[in-house]
């Protein structure tokens, strides 16, 4: 009986007892949520009066549409003036041609005076001239005799080795055109050298043609080197069909005089044999 009032009570007491109101339910998120805390931005309400940037509008893409019109058409004028303004510098700068003749006012108009040039844009110009190269040498025979040799096209042997190379070397290249190129111009009309450079560059043109004469076996077996000279035929390169530039086609020449060879023209690792500077004078001198 008892236990049968216990448990009576237990149940009135549990019944006038309020019960706890549910939980309710939050909304599950449309979208990928955004991390809090150190690792995100805090999340809050926006503050009224202040829109919230939609994402992914950057740049010219964040402006209204009249905004964006106005900035494409700024840019495309900056991209016009700028092109318009590299071709009227090229044109100002490069060697005379068809389109710089026909409308040098107006590109002189541009450029003057605010960006005016004082250097070239092919510095040097671009060679011109057919400039063909030859040399020789006189050697002293076992029996104390001198002969000339022929002339050797060295040029024309440069100009073989390059042509059809895809890797031409630099000596083939530039190595004898620039050493005839810097004497002529150290040089007077009488191959007197006009200071130090001018009797450097000969010093440099007489050892690469003692080089290549000696490789071309200029001097036969018992035989030494004893002097070598050099010639040059100049012509201009006709211009083209289109063109109005006329041109002097007469070809030029120059002969250098003889010179002697020395030992310091010739290395000390080379085959070739010249004779010393006391021997020059001295024919019954030896070789090495």
């Amino acid at each position: 009986m008892e236990t049968e009032a216990g448990a009576a009570d237990e149940g009135a007491r549990l019944t006038t007892e309020p019960s706890a109101p549910p939980r309710p339910r939050l909304p599950e998120p449309s979208g990928p949520t955004t991390p809090t805390g150190p690792s995100g931005p805090e999340s809050g309400p926006t503050p009224a009066g202040e829109l919230s940037e939609a994402p992914g509008r950057r740049g010219i893409a964040a402006l209204s549409p009249g905004h964006q019109l106005t900035a494409v058409l700024a840019l495309i004028g900056v991209a016009l003036v700028t092109c318009v303004h590299i071709l009227m510098v090229f044109l100002h700068v490069a060697p005379s041609n068809t389109i710089s003749k026909q409308h040098g006012e107006l590109v002189g108009a541009w450029v003057y005076p605010e960006f005016e040039q004082n250097w070239k844009l092919f510095a040097p110009n671009p060679l011109q001239q057919n400039i063909a190269v030859e040399a020789r040498a006189e050697v002293r025979t076992p029996d104390g005799e001198l002969r000339a040799t022929r002339w050797y096209g060295l040029s024309a042997q440069d100009g073989a080795a390059i042509d059809g190379n895809l890797l031409p070397s630099h000596t083939q290249q530039n190595e004898l055109r620039r050493a005839w190129d810097v004497y002529t111009g150290t040089h007077d009309a009488q191959d007197r050298p006009n200071g130090l450079r001018g009797t450097l560059s000969e010093q440099y043109l007489r050892r690469i043609l003692v080089l290549r004469l000696d490789r071309l076996g200029a001097a036969g077996k018992g035989e030494s080197l004893e002097r070598v000279q050099i010639r040059s035929k100049t012509t201009s390169v006709a211009p083209p069909k289109w063109s109005d530039e006329k041109v002097n086609q007469k070809p030029v020449y120059r002969q250098v005089p003889w010179w002697t060879v020395t030992s310091s023209d010739a290395p000390l690792d080379s085959a070739a044999r010249v004779r010393t500077q006391s021997s020059a004078d001295n024919p019954a001198g030896g070789v090495r």
